[in-house]
């Protein structure tokens, strides 16, 4: 009987950046890590009104938890505008929770007057 070998993932096949964009290593002072073991990674990200994150990456899918909310803008690498939050309503009530899919390399600025609290689990793959 012959053993198969597991096949990677989607993410690991495709995952095309470098893990020094990851947002813990790209931008520590805006993720902060709460728990992460082989199933998950859970982190805090916080941008205080006018702070602009760094270019980061979210490599798995994720289930976000938004605590505080504000107008915002994510930019990729190049500086074009992929988001936009005045043009989209915001959220009905908070908290609230989302689904996020992977996010290749981004920024985001805080246009708004408060700070932007949201918990992330991170689904990893296994």
């Amino acid at each position: 009987m012959a053993l198969k070998q597991p096949v990677p993932s989607l993410a690991e096949q495709s995952w095309p950046w470098p893990d020094s964009l990851d947002a813990l290593a790209a931008a520590p002072d805006y993720h902060t890590l709460l728990l992460e073991n082989e199933c998950v990674r859970v982190i805090h990200t916080h941008i205080p009104p006018g702070a602009l994150v760094p270019v980061h990456t979210h490599r798995w899918p994720a289930v976000a938890h938004l605590l505080s909310w504000s107008d915002f803008i994510r930019r990729d690498h190049q500086g074009e505008v992929l988001f936009d939050s005045r043009q989209a309503p915001g959220p009905a009530k908070l908290p609230t929770t989302q689904w996020l899919d992977p996010l290749p390399p981004h920024s985001v600025e805080n246009i708004g007057k408060f700070e932007i609290s949201i918990l992330i689990v991170e689904l990893k793959d296994r």
